[in-house]
């Protein structure tokens, strides 16, 4: 694969792989590693990490939440940046993992919520890689989901200017773009009537635009916005931008 531009070599980070890239998308993690690599980073991964605690937290169970968070603040220990192919982990390892919990958080904790990016972000203003290089061979139009766990943040600016550098990629808007895809982990088994419609009103207005593929950052967006859509009889393709990064990098 062709360099982008050239970026300081020698770097090493540890990857955080999540639930999603180990039970369902794989090609996530895998993507994940190869561009970081052709980047010039060395990836460690931890092969004891888990969870990053966030079902728990979500559900109330604070408690098992907490052993969670520090069972992977001790795994994803040292100076190292955490690197999470999702801006929901990625939010809970910044955020959410200091849980509130303690009057004295736990500086483990504290530590791998100062040193986690999520990866687009991290290509994008860490590495200050702000073009792609990438071609896709006839004209495509791109639909990004911005995940709700993303606001707040410049992931989504990163993610639409990487790809809008794409020759032949365009990222096309559609109505109600910042609104929830009804997922929400736990809230959509706690409330699936209502995940669904969220989910189904999402759609509508990204399809009613024709888009060829369906982008985001979070897989479980992807997963939830993909599944009503097949079950529903119009499928839209989808990936991940990193999956997108990766396949569209010219050789």
């Amino acid at each position: 694969m062709a360099n982008p531009t050239a970026r300081p070599l020698g770097k090493r980070v540890l990857l955080m792989g999540t639930c999603l890239c180990d039970a369902f998308y794989d090609d996530v993690a895998r993507a994940t590693v190869e561009i970081l690599e052709h980047l010039g980073i060395s990836v460690d991964y931890p092969e004891d990490q888990t969870c990053c605690g966030q079902p728990a937290f979500n559900s109330g169970e604070w408690s098992a939440s907490r052993k969670v968070a520090k069972h992977a603040a001790e795994v994803f220990g040292g100076d190292l940046p955490v690197i999470v192919p999702s801006g929901s982990c990625a939010a809970m390892n910044r955020h959410g993992n200091l849980l509130q919990f303690e009057e004295n958080p736990d500086p483990a904790i504290t530590s791998l919520a100062n040193r986690t990016w999520e990866l687009i972000d991290f290509i994008y203003h860490g590495l200050g890689i702000q073009t792609w290089p990438g071609k896709f061979d006839k004209p495509t139009r791109i639909a990004f989901h911005r995940s709700c766990h993303s606001r707040g943040t410049e992931t989504g600016k990163a993610v639409r200017t990487l790809l809008s550098s794409i020759e032949n990629a365009e990222v096309i808007p559609f109505g109600q773009q910042e609104q929830c895809c009804g997922f929400g982990g736990t809230f959509s088994v706690t409330f699936p009537h209502i995940s669904g419609q969220m989910g189904t009103l999402k759609l509508d207005n990204i399809l009613d635009t024709k888009p060829d593929m369906l982008a985001g950052i979070d897989m479980s967006c992807l997963m939830h916005l993909s599944g009503l859509a097949t079950t529903q009889g119009r499928p839209v393709p989808h990936m991940h931008v990193i999956q997108i990064l990766r396949d569209t990098l010219k050789s």
